[in-house]
């Protein structure tokens, strides 16, 4: 008999990008904000087929948050659903908008993959800092704290940093890379760039992408094509097709799920993902 829980022939894993950091309801009024929001936006993505939910949290007054309360109160309402989708928590903090002790912070709540930004870059029209000491010491309470690091790389010289970390035994396998290409300051969103991010990768690594604004949809296929995985949602691009926004997350990964069957790549549930990047069998609270 088929085991259920095995990851499928060219499975497909597809991550939600809610909130972000800095999204506003003045974009797209869709745009969750407060942790009730965010949370029915989890939901509504895991029931449209996303595996992975990638969620930042915001404070009262709508600017980004790292208190480790609302990152639990958004997990513990989504579990109190009886939604199993994997929660993975950015450390991110906003680029520059708070203190590296602050986005430490999330890491103790132990959820199942959080973010590990593995570089600094300009970032718009500021400075994204990721220090080597802070990305020792990201990776060190990950490893405390049995949290799956989701390698965040802007740019090539990301992926060599992560190398690094796991030749030092910092990051250990099954290696989940996610490629943000788009940022004003890191790798330009383009087929060419993705290709050259891959072929740096640790042989076995399974990694995703997320394309900033017009972007998102054509790297997706570029992934889908690839063998990859996708992230899509809201904090990366608000608009649905040009000057159309976008009524909602869920409405993303359904287009998504649809090209996915098209493309023949089954879509991955979250108990077949854990599978595939050793998380545990159950979220963690259960």
């Amino acid at each position: 008999m088929d085991d259920a829980n095995a990851f499928p022939r060219d499975g497909l894993i597809l991550s939600a990008a809610t909130t972000g950091s800095w999204t506003t309801k003045a974009q797209n009024p869709a745009v969750p904000i407060t942790v009730e929001e965010i949370a029915t936006a989890v939901m509504a993505c895991a029931r449209a087929g996303a595996a992975i939910a990638h969620i930042h949290v915001r404070d009262d007054a709508g600017l980004v948050s790292c208190d480790p309360a609302r990152y639990a109160r958004v997990r513990s309402v989504v579990e109190a659903a009886g939604c199993d989708v994997i929660i993975n928590m950015s450390t991110g903090g906003g680029a520059g908008q708070t203190t590296d002790e602050e986005r430490l912070a999330p890491v103790a709540l132990a959820p199942e993959l959080a973010s590990l930004d593995c570089g600094s870059l300009n970032f718009g029209s500021r400075v994204f800092v990721n220090s080597p000491d802070f990305l020792l010491a990201l990776s060190r309470r990950m490893l405390k704290h049995g949290v799956r690091p989701e390698i965040e790389c802007f740019e090539p010289g990301h992926v060599w940093n992560a190398l690094r970390l796991i030749d030092d035994g910092l990051l250990r396998p099954p290696y989940w890379f996610q490629f943000v290409l788009g940022v004003r300051g890191g790798s330009p969103p383009t087929v060419k760039q993705l290709v050259h991010l891959v072929e740096m990768l640790p042989p076995g690594a399974h990694w995703s992408v997320c394309g900033i604004g017009r972007a998102q949809l054509p790297l997706g296929l570029a992934a889908m094509a690839m063998g990859g995985h996708v992230r899509t949602g809201l904090e990366d691009n608000v608009y649905y097709h040009r000057g159309e926004l976008a009524t909602s997350n869920a409405q993303l990964v359904e287009r998504l799920v649809r090209i996915a069957g098209e493309l023949g790549r089954p879509v991955a549930t979250p108990a077949q993902t854990r599978r595939l990047l050793d998380l545990p069998a159950q979220p963690v609270g259960d």
